[in-house]
């Protein structure tokens, strides 16, 4: 299978990514450049993290303007597997393609650290791979990851078991005091109604080998590969 990497001007995880889905998981990588218009014989596409286009503006409000971003809706739209990683987690909201927004941190600071977070849907192609209310320990790498949105779209989040992975404690309590940036309802990442498109903020691609002394990433990044054998033929 080949997955596709987008390159915006400022991303700084592409290669992280391209490393593990080629070196550690065997598949082909195509980077795509964000000046590219079509993404065609791609399996699945990661939107990596960084700082594109500088974070002028508002974070990913600038991306969501490359011509790539077109063929990601296309994409997306024909049922692709479209996987956003922090920057690329806020690009989706700004272009559309999941609900809400992201603030500046609670703290007003920049957090660099490993956090706990409780897959509340392993029923994903993003998630499959995991056990139901199983924890993960992955860092995070933002700013502005305070997630947010309106009380009506929080409760179709709720109902319709979009939220995938929500900030815990070690033990898997979903407290304030184990929610880095304040994030409504401890929300680390969701999926889209369709299932095919998922946002999250903390980085699966930088604790996916045991040589780092973590690998819990790698079944984030394992369940995407098995996400697309799982796909229906054409899809």
């Amino acid at each position: 299978m080949n997955i596709g990497v987008v390159v915006f001007p400022g991303s700084n995880c592409d290669h992280d990514c391209q490393h593990v889905f080629r070196d550690v998981l065997g598949q082909d990588v195509t980077m795509v450049w964000h000046k590219e218009t079509t993404l065609t014989g791609l399996d699945a596409v990661i939107l990596p993290g960084g700082f594109s286009y500088g974070d002028y503006l508002r974070t990913g409000a600038i991306a969501r303007f490359s011509p790539v971003m077109g063929a990601v809706k296309k994409y997306a739209a024909d049922g692709g597997l479209v996987l956003g990683i922090c920057n690329g987690f806020q690009i989706l909201l700004e272009a559309g393609l999941l609900p809400g927004a992201m603030l500046r941190n609670q703290s007003l600071h920049f957090i660099c650290n490993d956090v706990h977070v409780r897959v509340e849907n392993a029923a994903t192609p993003f998630t499959n791979a995991c056990k139901p209310g199983q924890v993960l320990k992955i860092p995070i790498a933002h700013a502005d990851g305070n997630y947010y949105t309106d009380p009506v779209t929080l409760a179709g989040l709720q109902a319709n078991a979009q939220i995938v992975l929500r900030y815990c404690s070690p033990d898997g309590k979903v407290t304030s005091g184990a929610n880095p940036n304040g994030s409504l309802d401890n929300i680390a990442g969701i999926r889209n109604a369709a299932g095919n498109v998922l946002g999250l903020m903390p980085h699966p691609e930088r604790c996916a080998e045991s040589v780092l002394g973590n690998d819990d990433g790698r079944l984030i990044l394992s369940s995407v590969v098995e996400g697309i054998k799982k796909r229906p033929v054409g899809v």
